[in-house]
């Protein structure tokens, strides 16, 4: 086991990395940048170096300030969290050429799946559901216009690299195709150096599935289930629950199954989650491979028992999965609701300042991950989410009334919050029903906004 390990994330997967080394007995270092200076998380680590200025650019995403951190601190290993560097197969390539362990995929694996084009690929090799649409990244627009009309619109023009929902666009016909690629080919180009895109079939009433998967370097590997995260806003999700409501159990299963000879095949170690979109019909076609630990990994740790971030740790330093596919079993139900530091009354608008008030939640069942507390600065520069609230329960019903009971007795201020967005949501008669699809929520925010102006 490695003796001391340099965090480069900030927030609350940092807090959730240092406590994970701490139960390991390792020493937890963490950069941080001059926006974040007496963050929370920072009095948790064993040492703490400012690594730049509040950008991001400056900061967290340059690599040589991270690497010499590493080597100042004398750290053995480097943890990404998400975000930021976590899927950015350079920078891992330079923590092994620098002496350091990165803890997440090799290169070489994080090119082969996180790369979507070379990941669907592989997925066709090794029987994964894919959906039907170019095979590689678009060259000729004429050949995407073709292949579009033999798989019958709507299609989607999706980046290569990246996520985030970043780089796509949707096209209904040839026209908004051909537009589409263009504008898609710029934003993926500025938003991950990578301006390659592909076109794909694209679901109408679709729900989100994706796997949580573990590998180790020995060639082993296994999934934890699956999780539902059809709750989502422009792409970007809101209520992740495991297990997904209503599935088949012999398909869900089989895609399962899928998604760890996927990552098998890959020769891939550490966490990773295989994403999926589902028809009415229950048919899976594979979306990506998210090649780091997901932030609502949480959700898969209540109902399996295993902690994958402690487990990403210990196969990053040479060690064997602690368990195989037969231990792994379904414990009751668990949903995780971010919570985002944005006033939904206003377009979303992010709320960066001083929280004043800060009452967490507690009772059986009840988990927080969150580096925010009263007096705590919320910076404008990063990601708006301030922390995660997962209750688990014997049921769905039950979780879901324990959740609304928890976001009740959670108290932030005077800086606006999703938590009344939530308590909606959860009351929302499609997601009660386990009947959700990834726009619901976007349908329900114009009925809302009509309703208001009427």
């Amino acid at each position: 086991m490695f003796k001391r390990v340099l965090i480069a994330n900030r927030g609350e997967i940092a807090l959730r990395i240092i406590r994970a080394c701490r139960e390991l007995g390792v020493e937890a270092v963490c950069v941080y940048s001059s926006a974040d200076k007496g963050g929370p998380w920072l009095e948790q680590a064993d040492r703490t170096i400012c690594i730049g200025p509040g950008p991001s650019k400056e900061s967290y995403l340059k690599i040589e300030r991270i690497i010499a951190a590493a080597e100042v601190s004398h750290a053995e290993a480097i943890h990404p969290g998400y975000g930021f560097l976590s899927e950015n197969a350079h920078f891992a390539e330079v923590c092994r050429a620098s002496g350091f362990e990165f803890i997440g995929p090799s290169p070489e694996a994080m090119n082969a799946l996180g790369d979507k084009v070379n990941c669907k690929r592989l997925a066709r090799q090794t029987g994964t559901p894919v959906f039907p649409g170019t095979e590689d990244a678009i060259e000729d627009i004429d050949e995407a216009v073709k292949v579009a009309a033999e798989i019958e619109y709507p299609v989607i023009v999706k980046a290569r690299a990246g996520g985030g929902g970043r780089g796509m666009r949707i096209a209904r016909d040839e026209a908004e195709l051909r537009v589409g690629i263009d504008a898609a080919r710029q934003e993926a180009a500025a938003a991950f150096g990578d301006g390659g895109v592909y076109v794909e079939k694209f679901l109408e009433n679709a729900r989100h599935f994706e796997v949580q998967t573990m590998g180790d370097k020995h060639g082993h590997a296994v999934h934890l289930y699956e999780r539902d995260c059809s709750s989502q806003r422009r792409h970007q999700k809101l209520i992740e629950e495991a297990p997904a409501p209503g599935v088949d159990p012999k398909k869900r299963d089989r895609v399962c199954e899928s998604a760890a000879t996927l990552i098998r095949e890959a020769k891939y170690s550490g966490a990773a989650t295989v994403e999926f979109l589902m028809d009415r019909h229950q048919n899976f076609y594979m979306l990506e491979v998210n090649t780091r630990v997901q932030v609502e990994h949480p959700v898969t740790e209540m109902i399996t028992g295993v902690d994958i971030v402690k487990t990403g740790i210990r196969v990053a330093a040479g060690e064997e999965l602690p368990f195989t596919q037969k231990d792994i079993h379904i414990n009751g139900h668990a949903i995780e609701v971010r919570i985002n530091a944005e006033d939904p009354d206003r377009g979303f608008m992010p709320q960066a300042g001083l929280i004043e008030t800060y009452a967490a939640p507690g009772g059986p069942g009840v988990r927080l991950d969150s580096h925010a507390r009263a007096g705590y600065r919320i910076p404008p520069n990063y990601d708006s989410m301030i922390g995660k609230l997962i209750v688990h329960a014997p049921d769905r019903a039950t979780c879901i009334e324990r959740l609304k009971g928890a976001l009740r007795e959670f108290k932030i201020g005077p800086v606006k919050t999703t938590i009344p967005l939530h308590l909606k949501l959860l009351d929302h008669p499609d997601f009660r029903a386990g009947s959700h699809d990834i726009h619901y929520v976007e349908r329900w925010l114009k009925e809302t906004a009509v309703a208001a102006k009427a």
